[in-house]
């Protein structure tokens, strides 16, 4: 009754089957047992008129004392005429048999089998046997000898066969296993219907779940759901709490995200009315042209810088991409993103420079090469947009002498950042006032988010104690730490 391989599973079917199973299981076997009980019941009454035979039987016993001293007791049968009697029967055959005390023939059957270690007692006794190939009950009973009592005596067997106690246990296993074929569909019906009354909470709380708006993410009154599913809806409590402020956390970055995106496009726009203006007013200045092409490149530049730190974010928050870690050398990463902004470092007279382990050494980890690159260009553009002219920009990876750690810094020379906004300066669209510096306020959000996804911890401190600094500030040291793990393909 549970879903076959491949389908989905039903609680409803798995429960039933769990249920149903035993008691299909036990109907065989109580089948087997009340068929041994009727035959025991059944022989009960037999039991007892065959025993009355044989105690019949073992009055009509006369032993006569022998003529001479030592001789043997002779044995025979009082009225030899009632012994007709002990063969009448409609259904049975019935056997009877008199054995002297040395084991001779008196009377009665002379097939019916006597067994090498039948028991002495002087009381009733039964076993079954076999007469002439067909299974028989007998009934037995030792009579003592007068004045001999190392004798076991003159033996007395009745028996008759089963037919009689066949059909009543025939008919006891029939009153009792057809009721059964009425009670066990019955029984099941039941089950089915009580599952089906005590899923019924489920049910419910299933539609109302689903008639909700997709946009209430409020918590599921718990009071309403059966006690065995309270830790579930709770856990999914907490799930759709986390979510509502997943949510709430994406739109406040989208709406951050428009603003940040609105002032470079409005910039463009307004240049380029102002162009068509002054083509339309007749006005052939090119320096005029040029200045305002010149802003709108800055523009078109700030726009383009603030979609690809967007993307860049949106590729760090990336779940899926942290599932397919690689092996990553970061000195060689760290020195190929250096090369990449010497041009920009030139440009500002900033001397940028790379330290630590050579490529292909002790600094291999095991992370995601794009979003790690992500992580050292942000860095390293932080530090040149803050450093003023003639500065020092220095990257640095340094290997854990234990193997433990890999350490990235990333030190500059500029005007620092206050102990009170250091904490802030990862959260997105931050910008620390007073600095003069243009940009969207997303680079170190993503080298916060990267840094979480490769269960990396990073800190700032101040450079200022470094002796190869310049005087312009205290500057700023980022540092990376990276826990070592098994860097497999």
């Amino acid at each position: 009754m549970s879903s076959t391989a491949g389908d989905q599973r039903s609680l409803f079917g798995e429960i039933l089957d769990w249920m149903l199973a035993p008691l299909l299981l036990l109907w065989p076997m109580s089948l087997a047992l009340t068929g041994v009980v009727a035959q025991d019941i059944a022989n009960q009454p037999y039991d007892r008129e065959l025993g009355e035979m044989a105690g019949l039987l073992a009055t009509q016993v006369v032993i006569e004392k022998p003529a001479k001293s030592g001789g043997t007791p002779r044995v025979r049968l009082s009225e030899p005429a009632t012994l007709n009697l002990l063969r009448s029967d409609d259904v049975d055959q019935v056997y009877f048999q008199v054995l002297g005390a040395r084991g001779e023939f008196v009377a009665g059957d002379r097939d019916l089998p006597v067994p090498e270690d039948l028991p002495f007692s002087r009381s009733l006794q039964y076993r079954d046997d076999l007469m002439r190939d067909e299974r028989v009950r007998v009934a037995f009973i030792w009579v003592p000898l007068p004045n001999d009592p190392d004798s076991h005596g003159v033996l007395v067997q009745q028996a008759e066969t089963l037919q009689k106690r066949s059909r009543l246990a025939t008919e006891i296993i029939k009153g009792v296993i057809l009721p059964q074929f009425i009670i066990l569909p019955l029984a099941v019906l039941l089950v089915w219907l009580a599952l089906a009354r005590g899923i019924r909470p489920l049910n419910e709380l299933q539609q109302r779940i689903r008639k909700r708006d997709s946009g209430d993410l409020s918590p599921i009154d718990v009071r309403d759901a059966p006690e065995e599913v309270a830790p579930l809806v709770s856990s999914i409590n907490d799930l759709l709490g986390r979510l509502d402020k997943s949510i709430a956390a994406q739109k406040h970055f989208l709406a951050d995200a428009a603003h940040q995106l609105k002032t470079p496009l409005a910039g463009l726009r307004m240049q380029a009315e102002l162009a068509a203006r002054e083509i339309d007013a007749g006005q052939r200045d090119p320096q005029a042209l040029k200045e305002a092409l010149q802003q709108i490149a800055v523009s078109s530049q700030r726009a383009a810088h603030s979609v690809n730190q967007l993307l860049a974010m949106a590729r760090a928050e990336d779940q899926e991409s942290a599932l397919r870690p690689q092996p990553v050398d970061l000195a060689a990463l760290t020195q190929e993103v250096v090369r990449d902004f010497v041009p920009k470092a030139m440009d500002k007279r900033i001397d940028l420079g790379y330290e630590g382990a050579d490529p292909g050494g002790a600094a291999m980890l095991s992370g995601q090469p794009i979003l790690i690159g992500e992580l050292l260009r942000n860095l390293v553009d932080n530090a040149l947009q803050y450093t003023p002219r003639g500065g020092t920009v220095t990257a640095r990876v340094t290997p854990d002498p234990f193997g433990q750690v890999l350490v990235l810094e990333v030190e500059d020379s500029g005007p620092g950042i206050p102990t009170a906004e250091r904490a802030l300066v990862f959260q997105a669209f931050y910008r620390t006032l007073g600095t003069g510096v243009d940009g969207t306020g997303l680079g170190l959000a993503i080298v916060q988010e990267i840094a979480n996804r490769h269960d990396a911890e990073i800190s700032i401190a101040d450079a200022k104690e470094r002796p190869s600094l310049a005087d312009d500030g205290p500057g700023t040291l980022f540092t990376v730490r990276f826990n070592l793990h098994p860097a497999t393909p």
